[in-house]
């Protein structure tokens, strides 16, 4: 994916199994938003192709993503502030497709984020801003997704939530996850599969305990302490 004379993303050759969670990392500019967009069909890749169980996905609607079972958390909290904690979740649950199996309860979903107590009149508006993190992801899972994809999740959370947020994933089952994420003791406490990108390409694919003592990744990201 090139904007004008930028390469955005290239000759990125990635494969993700089911059940497995990704971490993406690398500095401002690296290539990791616009792999998310080409992922989601936000952008469509001018070469190359994008592959989801076995079903070509480049040029498909966007709604042909989510039907196939491929959500999207953004960065920035996005709820009905109005409504209640279990209401946001119900109002997701009807963007459920009937090709997959059938939608989580919303109860179960309150226990996985720790938000039953705020669930019956509680509005998204008056969760602390960690919370409103853990409701749209628990929005997105009410979908029932088969892969979920987390831009920067932990932004602006307190350490106990990031703490929280890093069990919630942990906790994930049959699901497949991609998170592009910054904060380091987050990615770490994840201890997944991790891949590194800069200027547009993936310089170091691994586990985290290797890509924290890769001398290129230091150099680039990480820094040598």
């Amino acid at each position: 994916m090139s904007f004008g004379g930028v390469r955005a993303v290239s000759d990125v050759d990635l494969d993700l199994e089911a059940g497995e969670l990704l971490c993406v990392i690398g500095p401002n500019g690296a290539g990791k938003t616009t792999l998310l967009n080409l992922l989601t069909g936000n952008l469509r890749p001018l070469a190359g192709t994008i592959t989801f169980s076995g079903r070509s996905m480049v040029g498909r609607p966007l709604h042909e993503y989510a039907r196939q079972g491929i959500v999207r958390k953004f960065q920035i909290p996005n709820v009905f502030k109005e409504m209640t904690v279990r209401e946001n979740l119900e109002v997701a649950q009807l963007g459920v497709s009937n090709g997959r199996s059938g939608p989580a309860g919303v109860d179960e979903i309150l226990e996985l984020i720790g938000l039953g107590d705020q669930a019956g009149e509680t509005t998204a508006d008056e969760l602390a801003h960690g919370q409103k993190q853990w409701l749209e992801i628990g929005m997105a899972l009410m979908c029932r997704p088969k892969l979920l994809l987390l831009d920067e999740p932990a932004a602006g959370m307190s350490v106990e939530e990031t703490q929280k947020l890093a069990e919630m994933l942990l906790r994930r089952r049959r699901l497949s996850v991609i998170v592009i994420e910054h904060d380091m003791k987050f990615v770490r406490t994840l201890g997944s599969r991790t891949v590194v990108m800069h200027q547009g390409q993936i310089i170091c694919d691994s586990d985290f305990p290797t890509v924290e003592q890769d001398p290129l990744v230091c150099d680039i990201y990480l820094g040598r302490q």
